[in-house]
């Protein structure tokens, strides 16, 4: 397990722990909680080890508590990139800086777009309406990117809202959709299948593969915020990415 340690900046940290994951990649490990300040520190040193440039370190991946390094073993050895990654750690600071940008996201929460609205809204007491109202009164933070690309995984969901996944996933979720699971809520880039309570979509195109030069809406440590629309106002901006 990892334990609790001071590094040379003063600061009580987590000391990270190593697993190797194939024989290209180094899973350097925090923790198991879902917490703002534990996701803060393995973004802080995941950073910090992208902005060396390391030969050989091809990619660093972070998730909530944890983040992945896919690396060349023909560039550099696991020895030494740990030996980095403490490096990284021990000049770490876990103090907000920094902070990401905050994103609006239109929504609407209409029936046609959120099937499962009337059940969120049931399993908690709620009407539809206080659903909505709660779920655009929060700023939620992305913990990270998974498990399709773009799929924010974002923290802070109220826990008047909190809903288990459906018991029979729908074998197709459109692109996005935005839903709740559980004590999560989040939004899908693409089509694909889910288990997810739907509670409405927003119109825009998180996720354009064919696009030469993708600039991403949003990245772990960013805040997004919904904002909720009409059908109208829904297909308006539908129109206008469709001109461009």
């Amino acid at each position: 397990m990892s334990h609790l340690t001071n590094n040379s900046s003063g600061h009580v940290q987590v000391q990270p722990m190593f697993r190797l994951s194939g024989d290209r990649g180094l899973l350097v490990e925090f923790g198991t909680s879902i917490d703002p300040d534990m996701n803060r520190l393995t973004r802080n040193v995941a950073q910090r080890l992208e902005r060396m440039a390391i030969s050989g370190v091809l990619d660093v991946v972070p998730a909530y508590a944890s983040f992945l390094v896919i690396y060349d073993p023909d560039q550099i050895g696991v020895s030494s990139l740990q030996e980095t990654v403490l490096a990284c750690w021990d000049q770490a600071d876990p103090a907000p800086e920094n902070e990401g940008a905050t994103v609006d996201i239109p929504v609407c929460y209409s029936e046609s777009f959120g099937p499962d609205l009337p059940n969120v809204a049931e399993h908690n007491g709620l009407t539809p309406d206080q659903v909505i109202q709660i779920h655009t009164a929060g700023r939620y933070l992305i913990y990270m990117i998974g498990f399709a690309p773009g799929f924010p995984y974002l923290g802070g969901l109220d826990h008047r809202l909190h809903t288990p996944r459906l018991d029979t996933p729908r074998p197709k979720v459109e692109a996005g959709s935005v839903g709740i699971a559980n004590n999560q809520t989040g939004i899908y880039p693409i089509s694909s299948p889910g288990g997810w309570q739907i509670i409405g979509r927003t119109p825009l195109r998180l996720f354009v593969p064919e696009a030469e030069n993708p600039v991403p809406y949003y990245r772990p440590g960013d805040s997004l915020r919904f904002v909720s629309i009409s059908e109208s106002e829904f297909h308006r901006l539908v129109r206008e990415q469709d001109h461009g």
